[in-house]
């Protein structure tokens, strides 16, 4: 009896210490896959990031050089260096190029000639990796892509 009336009272010692209990428990049911979402998700948001600024600087650099071989070699180095901004790994990344009005789908097949007034377009692809995630895993993309229109006037 004197157990009830002191649990009614609340001077009871019977729940000492199960606030720290339940903080630990919340703490590890809620918090720790919230973080792991947020790191999940900048790490995707990081690999859209890359794509796109890569695909951007290497449609500049491609659509400003004086030939093919210095243009392939300044896009492959814009690419590197987008990527490696956005702390991407250069492995995890692939340069294709398409025919103008077509999508990244039928990239690959086409290689640019750099003909005054061609237009063509850029697609960078990008494996996402997620923390804690296996290195098989690597279905999560993200595709950048840049249309690039050569100068009408330049010399050939």
């Amino acid at each position: 009896m004197r157990w009830v009336l002191a649990r009614l009272r609340g001077t009871g010692d019977g729940e000492r210490g199960s606030s720290l209990v339940e903080f630990i428990f919340v703490a590890l049911v809620v918090f720790v896959p919230l973080v792991y979402l947020v790191a999940g998700f900048s790490s995707v948001q990081r690999g859209v990031f890359a794509a796109t600024a890569a695909a951007r600087e290497a449609g500049r650099a491609l659509g400003t050089a004086p030939d093919v071989a210095t243009g392939m070699a300044r896009a492959e180095r814009a690419v590197e260096l987008a990527v490696a901004d956005q702390s991407v790994e250069a492995t995890d990344v692939r340069l294709e190029f398409a025919p103008a009005g077509s999508d990244c789908d039928a990239a690959g097949s086409y290689s640019p000639t750099l003909l005054p007034g061609e237009e063509f377009n850029v697609c960078v692809t990008v494996t996402v990796r997620i923390p804690l995630l296996p290195e098989f895993i690597d279905a999560n993309t993200a595709t950048g892509q840049f249309v690039v229109e050569r100068d009408r006037y330049v010399d050939p």
